[in-house]
């Protein structure tokens, strides 16, 4: 049993949850899960099987997208609608979608993030929700994240006048290491007013989208129809963000030992970028430039050994 389970994760559940159940649905203990969704989060949440746990890090460093419902006003102490408020500023009239579109341009591209107090980002040998939970906030350092695109939806644009806020939705497209929430904070900051995300969904992760994907509920209904290898989809999807290097059957075989190659014509791969090695449509590796010796390429994961 190899390949991707694109998961529809629902709200209320951890990501180890998710991984712990479908374990039990599926009767294997190789599951891995491609980059945590906090429990109140519903969305894509590609799981590993079998062989393709090896390439469970390709599947999480690759672009995601998500649905942020971002509130106007009010900011919480985990910067989602989970935590406390701790500060309230009155919006006293709608705000402008100029004015927010303004602010997703000067958001969008590469920018600086301070990953929030309750994060699993490790400080000086700590996760940050364990500083948080002991009532510390210690300095955090900032990070470049990358924000492909910003799209706000304007029909859902809504001044709330007695609550005295103000909410939108956009739809975002970023990279690995990209904090929603915080995102949602930055708006309010560029627009002068406390902020938080009250709502997401993540929409896509890497090539996987919602329409791949098979609740906990339909993926046990439909083992009792077909076998689970039937479900699952083939793990070269989850490296299609990849360079891609075709290699000959001779090549095949020592690829598949793991061995130390020349630089074969058609590699493109710059220094340190992993490069899926391919064979009959099948990856059996990821190779990439060898650091210390000039004109030869070495494995960083041998997929395929059979």
């Amino acid at each position: 049993m190899n390949g991707i389970l694109p998961l529809w994760k629902e709200a209320g559940m951890t990501s180890h949850d998710c991984v712990f159940k479908v374990r039990k649905i599926l009767r294997t203990k190789k599951v891995g899960h491609t980059g945590t969704l906090d429990p109140d989060v519903d969305g894509v949440l590609p799981l590993c099987i079998g062989r393709a746990t090896k390439i469970a890090e390709y599947v999480t460093d690759a672009g995601k997208s998500y649905r942020a419902d971002i509130v106007i006003g009010e900011s919480t102490e985990t910067e989602d609608a989970s935590g406390e408020l701790v500060e309230k500023t009155d919006v006293d009239e709608a705000i402008s979608l100029s004015a927010i579109l303004n602010v997703a341009e000067s958001l969008t591209g590469e920018i600086e993030q301070i990953p929030p107090m309750y994060s699993a980002v490790k400080v000086n040998g700590k996760r940050l929700y364990e500083y948080a939970r002991a009532g510390q906030v210690i300095e955090r350092p900032s990070r470049k994240v990358s924000i492909h695109s910003i799209i706000i939806d304007d029909e859902t644009l809504a001044w709330d006048e007695e609550k005295k806020t103000f909410s939108f939705s956009a739809d975002i497209v970023c990279g690995k290491g990209t904090y929603i929430r915080t995102l949602a904070v930055m708006f309010g900051e560029r627009l002068g007013y406390p902020a938080h995300m009250s709502r997401l969904t993540r929409t896509s992760s890497a090539s996987f989208k919602k329409e791949h994907c098979l609740t906990l509920e339909e993926l046990a209904q439909k083992l009792t129809e077909q076998s689970a290898d039937d479900l699952l989809l083939p793990l070269e999807m989850g490296l299609s963000g990849l360079k891609m290097l075709v290699v000959s059957d001779k090549v095949a075989s020592k690829v598949k030992h793991g061995a130390v190659l020349p630089v074969p014509s058609g590699w493109t791969g710059e220094e340190g970028e992993p490069v899926a090695v391919y064979h009959n449509n099948e990856a059996l590796a990821i190779y990439q430039l060898h650091p210390t010796k000039s004109g030869l390429i070495k494995p960083v994961k041998v997929i395929f050994t059979g």
